[in-house]
């Protein structure tokens, strides 16, 4: 079990991003669900983040899945919301409804409630992409509870993110 994410934790991994995105001139979306805005909310609490952070969208529902990232109800139908199809069309729809040149993706089970036998509270999928390339998708099963599945998502959402890079 990996140690606990915490807040200075992740301040060191947004600003470690932050500037890497700054020097390579790229821009950066977020799309998320089970994190609820906390990827962007910590590449946004880096002083200067305006140069290299785009914008974030959190998309809960399938309905706002669909609607702002273009996720084709087929997907979450036959795959469900937390499933490597789904976060592939959630990254691939936040560049195309953004400025940026590179997108991560997140939806996840983060519990206490709402897993299952084959997705269990901290199932996380998360998707990464560079504008014009191919999607990488990764599945996660984190530990811990509610705060600690999401804290542990949002670190890897951006060391993934500096991976891409």
């Amino acid at each position: 079990m990996s140690p606990p994410v915490d807040d200075l934790e992740l301040e060191r991994l947004a600003t470690r991003l932050g500037e890497r995105l700054r020097v390579a001139r790229d821009r950066v979306v977020t799309a998320e669900s089970c994190t609820g805005g906390w990827i962007a909310k910590a590449m946004t609490g880096v002083a200067g983040s305006s140069d290299w952070f785009d914008c974030g969208m959190v998309a809960y529902s399938y309905e706002a899945k669909q609607a702002l990232l273009g996720v084709r109800p087929q997907t979450l139908e036959s795959q469900g919301a937390v499933s490597r199809e789904t976060v592939i069309e959630m990254v691939s729809g936040a560049l195309v409804h953004s400025g940026a040149s590179v997108a991560v993706a997140v939806t996840g089970i983060a519990g206490p409630g709402g897993g299952s036998a084959d997705k269990p509270v901290g199932t996380v999928w998360i998707g990464w992409k560079r504008r014009g390339g191919y999607t990488h998708a990764e599945l996660f099963h984190f530990d811990g509870d509610r705060d600690a599945v999401r804290r542990q998502t949002v670190a890897r959402a951006l060391e993934g993110l500096e991976a891409l890079l």
